[in-house]
């Protein structure tokens, strides 16, 4: 066995938590080599990309169907790479359906397996957490219930904070006023190139091309309408790095940043996000939100027949009510977007109900003082390294 991690990050949110678990991980080992599945964050930091994230981001059934060639090619790689270079421990991200089936793999050659942001199996699929008791080694979890259900079922798992707090604590003071005003604002819209003076609309589309393809018109058309009642209104898009810039063309004036989502979020006065991580993002910098989502109909379909929960969005899951608007489907348009964004870009209830839900949400996955989520993921890394030993 070898002291190289296997790192294996196929979307580009895992690319961004990889980059920043791997960065504290050569704090602590210095030495340290890692190689495998990521995107531009992940070799950045000196991680060999076996395997493009780039390559590999799709999501929903009738999206993964032509996808699967290159998906079991690049499983064949790691298992190849991993029997060649035997490291020690592997660290998964997210991606369950591609990472659980290179986790059996890995345990057949005796590779110790911590998965970071493991599958919602308290939401459906419960079934898979055998398989997780089975081949993972350790559970590092980012949501305060999960280690409890992880333990009930058998699981060595560790709450280690979550990692979308990490990329926050620079930029918003540690307790949010009740307007959520900070003096980093007008800061964040310069470096930005916003102007600071008006008011700014964040727009979250997704970091898949399918994603892109199904929000993308609607949050365009809920842009103009907004416009037409707001001149001023400033529209900000955070281009996540597995986006091509084609993919969202328009004729609006709109300020594209090439990644950056934490200081756009904290530039914002509201945001329109599709579901997904984002939208825990929005609610960690405490930014009053849309939530959106589109599938193809049969993703959907099956979706829906499979998932018990009330909620598609973490925020509200975490907060265990309507706390933001879902506009899922046929109900994603551009007119009722605008409708429910349009009491979020100013004083009023509407704003300031979600604030206070935020509020809590943010105390609790990111209480003050608290070491970030990445430090704590690289620390039972490392000591899964030492245990390997």
């Amino acid at each position: 066995m070898s002291d190289d991690l296997l790192v294996v990050a196929v979307e580009a949110s895992a690319d961004l938590h990889g980059a920043a678990v791997l960065r504290e991980l050569r704090a602590l080992r210095p030495g340290l080599m890692a190689f495998g599945a990521g995107g531009a964050l992940l070799r950045a930091e000196g991680c060999e990309t076996l395997v493009r994230a780039e390559d590999l981001s799709v999501m929903g059934i009738a999206e993964v169907l032509p996808a699967i060639p290159r998906i079991l090619r690049a499983l064949r790689t790691l298992r190849r790479a991993a029997e060649q270079r035997r490291p020690r421990v592997a660290l998964l991200i997210d991606s369950p359906d591609f990472n659980l089936r290179l986790a059996r793999k890995l345990r057949r050659l005796g590779i110790q397996v911590a998965y970071f942001i493991g599958p919602s199996v308290w939401a459906w699929r419960t079934y898979r957490v055998r398989q997780i008791a089975r081949d993972v080694a350790r559970m590092l979890v980012i949501l305060p219930f999960e280690a409890e259900f992880y333990a009930r079922h058998g699981v060595k798992a560790v709450y280690v904070g979550n990692p979308l707090a990490d990329g926050l604590r620079p930029l918003l003071p540690a307790t949010p006023t009740p307007t959520r005003t900070s003096t980093s604002r007008p800061d964040l819209r310069r470096a930005l190139g916003l102007d600071p003076g008006s008011p700014v609309l964040a727009l979250l589309p997704g970091s898949r091309r399918q994603e892109i393809r199904r929000i993308w018109p609607a949050l365009l058309a809920a842009a103009r309408l907004l416009r037409e009642r707001m001149p001023d209104l400033q529209l900000v898009v955070p281009v996540a790095p597995t986006v091509q810039r084609d993919w969202l063309r328009t004729d609006l004036p709109i300020t594209f940043v090439e990644g950056r989502a934490p200081e756009v979020l904290g530039a914002a006065d509201a945001a329109v996000v599709a579901s997904g991580t984002a939208t825990l993002e929005a609610a960690l910098a405490q930014v009053p939100t849309v939530v959106v989502y589109r599938l193809s109909w049969l993703s959907w379909i099956v979706g829906r027949l499979l998932v018990r929960l009330p909620f598609v969005s973490l925020v509200n899951l975490l907060a265990g009510r309507r706390l933001v608007p879902e506009l899922l489907q046929r109900d994603c348009t551009g007119a009722r977007i605008a409708e429910s964004a349009a009491p979020l870009l100013g004083p009023g209830e509407a704003r300031e109900s979600q604030l206070e839900g935020m509020r809590r949400i943010r105390a609790t996955l990111a209480p003050a003082g608290a070491p970030g989520a990445a430090r704590r993921a690289a620390e039972e890394v490392s000591a899964l390294l030492g245990e390997s030993r």
